[in-house]
């Protein structure tokens, strides 16, 4: 990997993928997603929809421009059922409610990491194009 990267691609990709990110987090994600993924049971299938979506949508924005690089949704998918899967974990294991401050800093947590991911795979493919 190179020590420097152009700008503008990695600003595309940014924008890209944040794009992404809020059509998959917001737009497509119903409360059966966002709430049964957070519970102590029945949690695995809204969790693998969800991070499937990502997934989908990560591969099918990159494989159209950089068709090599598909197998990063592959990386999206594991790292966002990572994150999600422990920030769930922590919501229900501690019985964290919207109104708990400890709520809106986990997703605060959550949506930052997702967004690191989206930094790092933006370097990576304007590094690897």
């Amino acid at each position: 990997m190179s020590s420097s990267i152009a700008l503008g691609g990695l600003v595309g990709w940014m924008l890209a993928l944040t794009v992404k990110h809020v059509i998959a987090d917001f737009v497509l994600q119903n409360a059966w997603l966002a709430m049964g993924k957070d519970q102590k049971t029945g949690w695995a299938l809204p969790l693998l929809i969800h991070c499937a979506i990502h997934g989908v949508l990560t591969t099918a924005i990159i494989a159209a421009v950089q068709p090599k690089l598909w197998f990063l949704g592959l990386v999206d998918f594991a790292i966002h059922i990572t994150i999600d899967r422990c920030k769930g974990w922590l919501v229900a294991h501690f019985e964290i409610t919207q109104t708990s401050r400890w709520f809106w800093w986990l997703i605060g947590i959550d949506q930052a990491l997702h967004h690191l991911t989206g930094f790092f795979l933006a370097i990576y493919i304007v590094a690897n194009s």
